[in-house]
């Protein structure tokens, strides 16, 4: 599913930002959808890790929200096959997960993650991460 939202502000090098969302929780994908929605940004979804990396490596996505538990390759999984890919190794990659201990945390960063975010999370802990990659107009 592609949707974007016009404003102001634009992405990079004259274009939208785009952001790909990879959970496979529709409710929770929906609610990442409407707090990020408040931008000129194109979002794109998918609902497993396999589809996270196609998705990704035909979309080269700026930024990917990356759940750690979905059907398919985990998002651990995906996280280290984006790195790896000269298509996919600039994107930045914030997992958005309920795996909490320290240990996930590390896990998650080692396998390439730049940021790590825990559910339940804020959506302003959400846009405040968004625009520190993207600049602090992005998404207003």
């Amino acid at each position: 599913m592609l949707t974007g939202v016009e404003s102001q502000t634009r992405g990079l090098n004259g274009r939208r930002p785009r952001i790909l969302i990879a959970e496979d929780d529709e409710s929770l994908r929906a609610l990442i959808r409407l707090t990020i929605e408040v931008g000129d940004v194109e979002i794109r979804e998918v609902a497993d890790g396999d589809a996270a990396l196609a998705d990704a490596q035909h979309s080269r996505p700026d930024i990917v929200l990356l759940d750690w538990s979905m059907p398919g390759r985990s998002g651990l999984e995906v996280c280290r096959e984006l790195r790896a890919d000269a298509r996919t190794s600039d994107a930045t990659i914030v997992m958005i997960t309920a795996r909490a201990q320290e240990s996930d945390r590390r896990a998650g960063l080692e396998a390439g993650a730049d940021r790590y975010l825990t559910k339940p999370f804020s959506p302003l802990e959400l846009l405040d991460t968004l625009r520190d990659v993207l600049g602090p107009d992005a998404l207003a």
